[in-house]
């Protein structure tokens, strides 16, 4: 860690900070769920909807957003991105019914993500450091970042116990707004010099088509997507399902609270581990036990002890996918157009997001329960970590002939 240039070392914190800001917003929408639904009298798949549209349009704007940053700079990328997303929550704080909640916590929220959260984050903390040091400080990174939903899911509920849910997003406009000095200072990484791609400087479409004929980067932006599916649909339905089964309202922001602590701890340790093992076969395991956890807390009756139990392992396990993946495309493909092509495999993780956001929802109003989306889940995650261990085992080296 000495080795880190002084300069870089406020680019790193501002990273963070945007990360922890677009994250802890984003991941706290789902508080909203009850008491919205309730006020305006829409259904609960209306709801998810708009968080589904959210996770797709971030999804399909995340590649542009990486280009735009490779091309014009992070700086005017980032500050776009933060404007745009108190827009979006100062919609949807106005919202009336289900069009403004789709615009503002939806379209405008997804665009903005892409241009403020992990991806970009990730990608401005991997140009200033050297390759030794890349991983455990894209770990330390995620793992600052990942503390957001410790100020925003305490705000957010805080103000809709005290007044109503519009309050409580209008807090959220507030807090956005530090959006734009985090990008100001983060954008500082645009005056620091890129190494050279392997084998010279690259188009955007040479470096995309490499990526697409890539075996290993489509096996994990595959096995990305079920990793999307499973924590949206945490974020969005588990506060809710909460709820239902009578548990105090409060529980999910402090369980969302949980996650956000262990993240750390996890971030910090698989950004470590990542510099030492196998980067795709720690993804592989990570999805698997994942899996196993949220099969576990599903098939049993919730309690408040299970819940936070639950909630610090799968915090754990939550956003050390973060430096395994930006690790991982670093390695395989160079600097260069590494926000791009970690935009392709991050689209693919948000279609998993749309399915785990609306499908959730689609299957509660139709069944009544959670019960078939988690099971769905459960089985989809261990079918995705399997793979991708699998794809990570090495085939070992090709015989030489012998010699003549």
């Amino acid at each position: 860690m000495r080795s880190i240039p002084r300069a870089a070392i406020p680019i790193l914190i501002a990273a963070a900070l945007a990360l922890a800001l677009a994250n802890g917003m984003r991941q706290s929408l789902g508080l909203f769920l009850q008491p919205v639904t309730k006020d305006l009298g829409i259904a609960v798949a209306d709801f998810t909807l708009a968080i589904a549209a959210q996770n797709l349009a971030w999804g399909i704007a995340q590649p542009f957003a990486g280009a735009v940053a490779s091309r014009f700079g992070f700086r005017p990328t980032m500050l776009a991105g933060g404007v745009t997303y108190a827009t979006g929550l100062a919609i949807f704080a106005q919202a009336e019914g289900t069009f403004a909640i789709m615009v503002g916590a939806g379209l405008l929220i997804g665009i903005a993500l892409a241009a403020t959260a992990s991806g970009m984050a990730m990608a401005v903390a991997s140009r200033p450091v050297p390759n030794a040091a890349r991983s455990t400080v894209l770990g330390l990174v995620s793992a600052l970042g990942s503390t957001g939903p410790l100020m925003a899911a305490p705000i957010a509920q805080g103000l809709m116990d005290a007044f109503d849910w519009r309050a409580g997003l209008i807090g959220l406009v507030l807090l956005s707004l530090c959006l734009l000095p985090a990008a100001w200072i983060a954008g500082r990484v645009d005056s620091m010099p890129v190494p050279p791609a392997r084998g010279g400087n690259t188009s955007a479409l040479v470096a995309a088509r490499a990526a697409f004929r890539n075996g290993p980067f489509l096996v994990m932006a595959g096995a990305y997507f079920v990793c999307g599916l499973q924590l949206v649909f945490l974020t969005t339905h588990l506060p809710s399902y909460l709820v239902i089964c009578g548990m105090d309202p409060m529980l999910g922001a402090t369980a969302l609270g949980v996650i956000a602590a262990f993240n750390v701890v996890g971030s910090l340790f698989f950004g470590w581990a990542g510099g030492r093992w196998s980067k795709p076969l720690l993804l592989g395991l990570i999805y698997v036990t994942r899996s196993l956890v949220l099969g576990w807390y599903f098939a049993i009756p919730p309690s408040p002890t299970s819940t936070l139990v639950f909630a610090a392992i799968m915090g754990f396990l939550w956003l050390g996918v973060a430096p395994l993946i930006s690790g991982a495309v670093v390695e395989m493909f160079g600097l260069q157009w590494q926000a791009m092509i970690q935009g392709f495999a991050f689209a693919s993780h948000q279609l998993g997001s749309f399915t785990g956001a609306l499908g959730g929802g689609l299957i509660f109003d139709a069944m009544g329960s959670y019960t078939l989306a988690w099971q769905a889940g459960v089985a989809m995650g261990l079918t995705a970590g399997t793979l991708q261990i699998l794809a990570a085992i090495p085939r070992g080296p090709k015989a030489n002939p012998a010699p003549a």
